[in-house]
């Protein structure tokens, strides 16, 4: 019996092997009852992208998800990318339809906002980032739904500091830099958002006030950071917006209208436990 149509769906990136997707989405097909389903993960750069998509079987796979490398590399190899996705052209979803159509989408701006949400974090009206990457301009973009006005980036180099005053631009929320050197003075900040990569942010630990504001760091390996560990006010992990934006993907993949995020969360964090 040949297998059930749009029932695949993977994660692509390089590295891969860390990757908690596999675990959210096949917990939340397991409380759905969505025997028939399957999620995997593949070891797939920028090179090998164009390759994997034209060899996918049509009419079997459902959805993909996307980290680094490929969130702007498959923008090309799409028919349409979503509002969202343009805002920062990053594709970090990737829909398959009936009529043979590869659209792109961006959960991790709306699962950044659920994660701040979930937390108490309703409004922001000036913030502090962390770093200037991909993952920075989702914040911004995130930043701006919050109603923040002002942010100001810690960078570590003029070209990072030009690009994410463009960034900030076009995404409507005024951008100030500072050199990396100064990112203590961040601290203060009614929300710090860290996206950096593990260690970068260990040596501030030590200056963290107290009575901070609220963290968001986007690690969830390892985890806590000494930072988030430091830290004095409410913290939001990166655990939480892996989890909100997998719970979109799983919505937009499976059709279904509520993916169980208890359900999600509870066996990333036993995934993350056992490491």
């Amino acid at each position: 019996m040949s297998a059930p149509a749009r029932r695949r769906a993977a994660v692509l990136g390089s590295p891969i092997a860390h990757s908690l997707s596999p675990v959210l989405h096949r917990a939340a097909y397991a409380e759905l009852g969505l025997d028939g389903r399957s999620y995997d993960r593949f070891e797939v750069d920028e090179a090998a992208l164009p390759g994997f998509l034209a060899g996918l079987e049509p009419g079997e796979w459902a959805g993909l998800s996307l980290t680094m490398p490929l969130k702007r590399a498959v923008i090309a190899l799409l028919d349409g990318i979503s509002p969202t996705a343009a805002s920062v052209e990053a594709v970090n979803t990737v829909l398959f339809t009936d009529d043979g159509r590869r659209t792109g989408d961006n959960t991790d701006i709306p699962g950044m906002l659920a994660a701040l949400r979930e937390r108490g974090v309703e409004k922001a009206e000036e913030a502090a980032i962390l770093g200037a990457g991909a993952t920075a301009s989702s914040a911004l973009a995130a930043l701006a739904r919050l109603g923040a006005g002002e942010a100001t980036v810690y960078v570590r180099s003029e070209a990072r500091g030009d690009e994410m005053r463009q960034w900030g631009e076009r995404l409507g929320i005024r951008v100030r830099t500072a050199p990396w050197s100064q990112a203590a003075r961040a601290l203060t900040a009614p929300l710090v958002v860290a996206t950096t990569p593990a260690g970068a942010t260990d040596a501030l630990a030590a200056e963290v006030p107290p009575g901070a504001g609220a963290l968001f760091d986007v690690l969830y390996d390892p985890w806590p950071t000494a930072l988030a560990a430091a830290w004095t006010g409410p913290v939001i992990g990166g655990l939480d917006l892996l989890v909100h934006q997998a719970v979109l993907q799983v919505e937009s993949m499976t059709g279904v209208p509520r993916a169980p995020l208890a359900a999600m969360r509870a066996a990333g964090e036993a995934a993350l436990h056992a490491r």
